[in-house]
Formats: structure tokens, C-alpha cells, sequence
């Protein structure tokens, strides 16, 4: 036999190639249930998050610069605010002021390199949006990164069977499979964390070091700054993050830690600092309509009366809120969380072991100072996500951009994995295979979730109602380029529809004094209104009736049913048939043919 042949033979059967081949055998696995996962439980966006991150990546790619189609009274009264009376943004194209900007791009980079197509042809055969499985697939790759990472991470601070536990687990999580079919930056923030995670240990490590060379811990200390400005930039709450991590450096880099201090803070100030130079000029503020997130669901603003709002006196209506205002929503959030989000962190059983196991000490000092990074980070987390809640986490309660402790979730599979094993330890089997037995009946345990996610029967494949990208789409198609359109869902019409549209304000356009009007008449003409089940399905009583400026859209529906007719004064009047009761277009004039009236 050749003697190269007969060497690589060798190494296939006994060497390097055994384990290359596992890891084949692994990948294609990965891809073979990433392929049934979307084939079963595929469904279109339902997040508002995901669709105004995506029509703003669109935006981008088609060469319209960072601006939005989805507009917000709110932005809109702060770019008149600070720009003045002709400054409202609505005149072009609007400049996006509620999101950061690195997932956005990365969504105009996918969208130029990738074949994106947003039309929709075939509007009775319609299953699932093309652009949305291509994010979805794409944030799935990201995922599987993600479980690399892990698993790099977890031997380093402990071994191959807790690392092997802890990405199966994290694998097998139902819940970080919706993450990423959600079109949400989830998946890629906890890469990043993990990444940052993976540098600190890194870092702690040198720090032990007698005399280590301070270029080390500069170059750790601009890549940590590098990857916090992306986190910052990619989610504006975890900005709270920095200083737990500052901090953790300060602690850990030893005789060497202010050129680890000062490359992390310098590089981070560097990246951030034009992104908020752009809002603040623009806006006058630094984070734009998303620094006013601490206010939505207070006693003043619930629901999403902030955003909807279009007041001429900023600081007037910020008046109205005092200290026991956003104590109160701290105390009722953080209350929240505690009892239902902290105990199921990253949906698995594993949560139960990671809990517990902040309260062992390790033998490795770098373990139990990671620890104590990892309670500083959730506290913080528990903190800002308290605070930050808006009405976006009542709209989507699991699955929204502000669940930020789903982001710790990497780290809740590894020391809960360590701590399994160190139980397991403990644990004298009479029967050997016993072991391995007990181990696997755990990691089903855990993917039970997902095991039963994927059993009959399959889900259906729409987010409805009130999403139905076909109906959103052709309605979308009878107003022009440049015409406005004022909806409940404008996130979905700027997504779908690829059309400006205004979320609806606190008003209904009866008082010729009222927001809707002084959009319609001063800033840009209102040319039509679509009103879903968002608005349809208003309870009477609670919302309709005692709602106040919530219900006032609805009001609007029932009295225009009980009139059959739009009340007197209304602009928009005409309608096409096939939307009530579900749904309710009005337009300016006839836009689709004539037999459809």
C-alpha cells in the first residue's frame, strides 16, 4: 500500500481525523435540526422590534441612510423641539431615533450581499417571508457561535464534561430557538457577552502573572472596549454594564490594570461618542426617543401614551413625574421579575442549579471571582431591565429586546452544568453505565421543552392575528412613495408595506386642535388610516370607556359601526370591503378598484 495513502487511513481510524470527523458528524447534525426547527416552527416576526430593526436595515441598503418608515409622535415632537417648527423630520425621510445602530447594519450588510426579496407573489399560497428566514438563518449562525464560544469558555474554567453539558443544554434550549427566529439582536448581545466573558478570563489570568508586560492587558483592554461599544451600541441599556466591567478589570488585572482600565474606557467613549453626537443633534438628546424608556409604564405614561404623544412642552410633561413615579415602577417591576423571570433564566432546569451554586465556593480563585461578576452583572441587568420596561414587553412579554437576563443565560448553562457534575461526584454507583445514565436522562430533562415544542401539532406559520404580511403588503401598495399612512401596527406596514407610516396618536382626530390634525394640516397630510385587531379587539369597558386617551381609537371604531358611517368632519371616508370586522382601512379617496367599494 502507497505510504501516504496508508497514513492518512491511519488517521482517520486512530489520529486527528477521528476527531475531525466527529465534528462533521456534529455540524451537519446542527444543521439538519436547524433546517426541521424552521420547517415546523417557523413563524413571521411578531416582535415590533424585529420589524423596525429590519425596515431600518432595508432603509440603509437602499441607499436612504439610517432613517425609518415607522415614525413616532414622540420622535417627531423631539425633532421639532429642538429644530425648531420646520425640523419635525416628516417633510423626507425621517431620521431613526429610537434605534442603536450595529444590528440594523449588520441586517443592510446581510440585505445587499444576500438575495433578499420582499415582495410577495403569491399571496394565497403564503407560508413565510423570505427576508425574515434569511435573518432568521442568519441569527441561527450566530447562534451556533455562540454554543463555540460557550464551550471554549466553560472547559477553560472547568472541564470537557461540564463543557459538553452546558452547550447540549444551552443546544437544546426552546427558548433560545425562538430567539432566533425572532429577528431580535438577542443572540448576537449574548456573543458578545460571551466573548467579553472569555477576555476577562483571560485577563484574570495574566493578572496573576509575576511582571506580566503591560501591551497585554492595553490590547485586552481595547478589544473589552471595542466589544462593550458594540453592545452599547447595539442595545443603549446595557450601557449600565460598563462600569460592572470596568470594575471586574480594576479587580482582576492586578499591577497592570490602568492600561487595561484606560484601553476598555477609551476605545469604548471613542466608538460611542459619534453615534451620540449624531442624536444629539438631531434631537437634543443622547439616546434619542429610547432615553425616555424610564418613563413609559409609569402612572403618568402607561401603556405607549409617551410614544404616541406629540407634546409641544418636553419638560411640562416630564413634570409629571416625580421620584415615587419611577420608585414605583421599580418596586413593581423588580417584584415581577423576581417572582417569574430570575427563577426560569434561560428556560432550562438548569437555572436550579445555577442559583444555588453562587452561594459554593470554588477552589479556583478565578471561579469565585467570576461569580461575583456574574451576581454584580444580573443585578445590574434585574436593575435596568426593571426600569427600562416599556410597553414593548407587554406586546411581547418573553420574546423583546428589553428581556436582558435571557443574556446571562450562557453562563447559568455553565455553572449550572459545573454544579450538576460536582453532585454528581458525590453520588457512589454499584452500576457504572448508572452515570452516564443519569446524565442523559438530565439533558433530556432540560431539552424537554424543545422536545415537546417539536411534537404534534405543528405550529401554525403566522404571527396572526394581527400580523398577515400579504393583506399588510397589498393595503400598503395603494398609497404612493411619498404618501403617509397612520396605523396601530406602523412597524409592520413599514416592514411589509415598506410605506411611511405614523403610529396612531392619543386622539382621534374630532378636535381640530388634536395631534391628528396637526400632523394632517401643519406637518404632512394623513392620506389614509389602518386600524387591526390591535385596535378592534379593545375591550369596552376597561379600555374603550375608562381608557381615557388609550381607547380613543377604538371609540372611534365603534362610533363610526353604530353611525355606519366616519363621524362628521373626519377626513378619510372612503373604504374598501373585506376588512370589517377584523380590520379597517380609510383613505382620502377610492385607491383600488371600483367593484371593491
Amino acid at each position: 500500500m502507497i505510504p501516504g495513502l496508508q497514513e492518512w487511513i491511519h488517521k482517520l481510524e486512530e489520529g486527528v481525523g477521528v476527531q475531525q470527523i466527529k465534528l462533521v458528524a456534529i455540524w451537519l447534525g446542527l444543521a439538519a435540526f436547524m433546517t426541521f426547527y424552521n420547517l415546523r416552527e417557523f413563524k413571521n416576526f411578531s416582535s415590533p422590534e424585529a420589524m423596525d430593526a429590519a425596515q431600518v436595515g432595508r432603509n440603509l441598503a437602499e441607499g436612504r441612510g439610517y432613517t425609518t418608515r415607522y415614525i413616532r409622535p414622540l420622535s417627531v415632537a423631539l425633532l421639532q423641539s429642538y429644530r425648531g417648527a420646520a425640523g419635525h423630520g416628516l417633510s423626507g425621510y425621517h431620521p431613526d431615533l429610537a434605534n442603536a445602530p450595529v444590528y440594523p447594519t449588520i441586517l443592510a450588510g446581510l440585505m445587499t450581499t444576500l438575495p433578499f426579496s420582499y415582495d410577495i407573489l403569491d399571496a394565497e399560497k403564503f407560508l413565510r417571508y423570505q427576508p425574515e428566514m434569511l435573518i432568521a438563518i442568519f441569527n441561527q449562525c450566530l447562534f451556533l457561535i455562540l454554543l463555540v464560544s460557550v464551550f471554549r469558555l466553560a472547559k477553560r474554567l472547568f472541564d470537557s464534561p461540564v463543557a459538553w453539558l452546558a452547550v447540549f443544554s444551552l443546544g437544546a434550549s426552546d427558548l433560545f430557538w425562538r430567539f432566533s427566529v425572532s429577528g431580535l439582536p438577542t443572540i448576537f448581545l449574548a456573543l458578545i457577552l460571551c466573548w467579553i466573558v472569555l477576555l476577562l478570563v483571560h485577563l484574570d489570568e495574566w493578572g496573576q502573572e509575576e511582571n506580566p508586560p503591560a501591551s497585554r492587558f492595553l490590547f485586552l483592554g481595547l478589544a473589552i472596549g471595542g466589544l462593550l461599544a458594540t453592545a452599547v451600541l447595539t442595545r443603549y441599556s446595557l450601557i449600565w454594564l460598563v462600569p460592572v466591567v470596568v470594575g471586574f478589570i480594576a479587580w482582576i488585572a492586578g499591577p497592570r490594570r490602568v492600561p487595561a482600565m484606560a484601553g476598555c474606557v477609551v476605545v469604548f467613549l471613542l466608538l460611542i461618542s459619534p453615534w451620540l453626537a449624531r442624536n444629539y443633534s438631531l434631537s437634543g438628546t443622547l439616546f434619542g426617543t429610547a432615553g425616555f424608556a424610564i418613563s413609559e409604564e409609569t402612572s403618568a405614561f402607561p401603556g405607549a401614551r409617551l410614544v404616541r404623544s406629540l407634546p409641544q412642552n418636553f419638560a411640562a410633561e416630564l413634570n409629571r413625574l416625580g421620584l415615587e413615579a419611577y420608585g414605583r415602577k421599580l418596586i413593581l417591576e423588580l417584584a415581577r421579575l423576581i417572582q417569574e423571570d430570575l427563577p426560569k433564566m434561560g428556560g432550562s432546569w438548569l437555572s436550579a442549579f445555577f442559583l444555588p451554586g453562587l452561594l459554593i465556593p470554588f477552589r479556583n480563585p478565578l471561579l469565585n471571582r467570576l461569580r461575583w461578576f456574574l451576581v454584580a452583572a444580573i443585578t445590574v441587568l434585574l436593575l435596568t431591565q426593571a426600569l427600562g420596561k416599556t410597553s414593548l414587553t407587554n406586546i411581547s412579554p418573553t420574546f423583546n429586546g428589553e428581556n436582558l437576563l435571557v443574556l446571562i443565560s450562557p453562563f447559568i448553562f455553565i455553572f449550572g452544568s459545573a454544579l450538576f457534575f460536582l453532585l454528581l461526584d458525590q453520588i457512589e454507583f454499584a452500576w457504572q453505565p448508572a452515570r452516564g445514565l443519569l446524565i442523559a436522562g438530565f439533558v433530556l430533562l432540560c431539552s424537554a421543552p424543545l422536545v415537546l415544542t417539536l411534537l404534534p401539532p405543528r405550529s401554525f406559520p403566522l404571527s396572526y392575528p394581527p400580523y398577515l404580511p400579504p393583506v399588510i403588503q397589498n393595503t400598503s401598495k395603494w398609497m404612493t412613495e411619498k404618501e403617509l399612512m397612520m396605523s396601530d401596527m406602523p412597524w409592520a406596514v413599514a416592514w411589509y408595506g415598506n410605506r411611511d407610516c405614523v403610529w396612531t396618536t392619543l386622539d382621534s382626530g374630532l378636535d381640530q386642535t388634536s395631534d391628528f390634525y396637526r400632523i394632517n394640516d401643519y406637518m404632512r397630510p394623513i392620506q389614509a388610516l389602518y386600524l387591526t385587531q390591535i385596535t378592534m379587539d379593545t375591550k369596552f369597558l376597561s379600555e374603550m370607556v375608562r381608557g381615557g386617551a388609550e381607547g380613543v381609537w377604538g371609540r372611534f371604531v365603534l362610533d363610526s359601526l353604530l353611525r355606519t358611517n366616519v363621524p362628521s368632519g373626519f377626513p378619510l371616508k372612503q373604504a374598501p370591503k373585506g376588512y370589517l370586522p377584523e380590520q379597517l382601512f380609510l383613505s382620502d379617496r377610492i385607491r383600488w378598484k371600483a367593484g371593491e367599494k
